[in-house]
């Protein structure tokens, strides 16, 4: 199969119900039993297969976007500081200013009280002197607008002071925000990477889902209700397989090549199949006695839906069809694994 990026039409999937995936059409049972762990567990490294790749550019593409993030946040912080710099400096100058305006207003103060003084001085003289008690009177005049001009610079600066104060607070707040943004971005980003360089592959979890195929047949058979099997594009498949086999069809769609089959079949079915297929005992006679390769009832992957006799517009598969050459290279991919003895039927254990 050509390396296309089937696995980036599989993020929306990921709100699917690993142990129920993909039930395109309603099911044949009302009531599903309780699927074994180790089905769910095999339904679940399906599913991490086959979205693996998706997975892993979702993450990168998580990463990119964090990476981008913290560089503005970077800007943001650098920005915040250096506005939080030049509040401070200015919050400096305008104590310094306070303070100084308010040293020259007692200055002023005092030179009002010594003209106050001197005026009186001046009124106790004898004799009196008119002129000198006028030049001290306008002294105290001038003393007086002084200390009244001080006074409203006083005032300006503890304004000033009181908005350097604020914008101080403001610009200390935003570096304090800008940097807490920028830790929480690089926290992301180091899991994200964490949760990359962690990741499994495809062909991990395909692994070890092949690893507890088995396992999953021997614990299903015991428990399997018809209400376990759902129904893809009228193939009606065990639910832990769904998800994999509509995947393997649209997959092989996308290359040209249709794929459909025969799935579930209940053990009556598999009964009447022995006595068309002419196996000389429909209990005992082994499979390859039939005309028609036929199992045993009761030892059948048809009949807990985990695996499928597989055609091509409406043909069963030969070694010849472009769909066997197809599923030969691909199956595995999907769980599927084939019967040597049978071109078409293909199950999760090749049994």
């Amino acid at each position: 199969m050509k390396k296309r990026t089937r696995g980036f039409r599989l993020v929306a999937a990921a709100a699917l119900t690993l142990a129920s995936v993909a039930p395109v059409a309603g099911t044949p049972g009302t009531a599903q039993a309780a699927v074994p762990g180790v089905a769910k567990s095999y339904a679940s490294l399906m599913y991490r297969s086959l979205t693996a790749d998706a997975t892993m550019a979702q993450l990168r593409a998580t990463l990119a976007g964090q990476q981008a993030d913290l560089k503005k946040r970077n800007a943001d912080a650098a920005k915040a500081q250096k506005a939080s710099a030049a509040a401070q400096k200015r919050l400096a100058t305008a104590t310094a200013g306070h303070a100084a305006v308010h040293e020259k207003l007692k200055s002023a103060e005092r030179a009002l009280t010594d003209a106050k003084n001197a005026v009186a001085r001046q009124s106790k003289q004898r004799p009196r002197s008119n002129a000198a008690i006028a030049r001290a009177k306008r002294a105290v005049t001038a003393a007086t607008t002084v200390r009244d001009t001080r006074r409203t610079r006083l005032h300006q600066a503890a304004a000033e002071l009181r908005a350097a104060k604020k914008l101080a607070g403001t610009t200390t707040s935003a570096v304090a925000g800008a940097l807490a943004a920028t830790g929480r971005t690089t926290r992301a980003i180091a899991q994200t990477q964490n949760r990359i360089a962690t990741a499994g592959t495809a062909a991990g979890y395909a692994a070890q889902a092949a690893a507890i195929s088995r396992s999953v047949v021997a614990e299903v058979r015991p428990v399997f209700s018809v209400a376990d099997t759902t129904n893809v594009y009228g193939t009606t498949v065990h639910r832990n397989i769904a998800y994999a086999f509509k995947r393997m069809v649209d997959d092989a769609k996308a290359d040209g090549v249709a794929l459909a089959g025969g799935g579930f079949r209940t053990k009556e079915r598999q009964i009447e199949l022995r006595v068309i297929n002419g196996c000389p005992d429909v209990w005992t006679a082994p499979a390859s006695s039939c005309r028609v390769p036929t199992a045993i009832p009761g030892r059948s992957l048809h009949e807990i839906g985990l695996a499928v006799d597989v055609t091509s517009g409406g043909r069963t598969l030969t070694r010849k069809s472009r769909a066997f050459t197809w599923m030969t290279k691909n199956a595995a991919e999907y769980g599927f694994v084939n019967l040597p003895s049978e071109a078409w039927h293909w199950s999760i254990t090749g049994g």
